[in-house]
């Protein structure tokens, strides 16, 4: 493995590069109804569960104004994107995806990217910087955690009717100074 750089997307490679998002995960986020409220709590899971997520993103090759993907590259493999859309009706930047492949997590490279991201809403003068996660993705809640995002809501019908039914979809966000 080469150097890992990063970069703004600039091909159509770039943008249409897919990484399969998976995950596995001794913890789940559990959301309990707390009467006037909800409470989130981490349990531990025996066995772990392993996901992977299914191929339903629309195929949308048009980038509006407000969306960029950065990438990470190793040589020239594309090892690691996230893609994101600025929101100005409410100074949002939206993290719409991202995902490093296997065998290059763990390494500091979906950190990068968010670096990157965050760089990104900075210059476009977001607020604050959005996302949803799955419940059961404690590793990137946890990561998400350490990056200074924090939860800011849920939807305990998102999934519904979906490959991810009984999953809670969490939202999380990181104020930007």
């Amino acid at each position: 493995m080469e150097e890992i750089t990063y970069r703004l997307a600039e091909s159509e490679r770039d943008r249409s590069v897919a990484i399969k998002g998976e995950f596995s995960s001794d913890t789940v986020f559990e959301v309990f109804d707390s009467g006037d409220g909800f409470t989130i709590r981490s349990t531990r899971l025996d066995p772990p569960v392993h996901k992977v997520f299914p191929d339903d993103e629309p195929e949308d090759d048009e980038a509006s104004a407000g969306e960029r993907r950065f990438v990470a590259l190793d040589g020239d493999r594309v090892c690691g994107y996230v893609d994101t859309e600025y929101e100005p009706w409410n100074r949002r930047l939206v993290i719409a995806d991202i995902e490093v492949a296997g065998p290059y997590q763990g390494r500091g490279i979906g950190r990068t990217l968010m670096s990157h991201a965050i760089d990104w809403a900075r210059a476009c003068g977001a607020g604050h910087v959005w996302l949803e996660v799955t419940n059961i993705n404690a590793p990137a809640i946890r990561a998400y955690q350490r990056m200074g995002f924090t939860f800011c809501g849920l939807d305990t019908s998102l999934y519904s009717g979906t490959e991810s039914e009984g999953e809670t979809a969490l939202f999380m966000s990181r104020l930007l100074d």
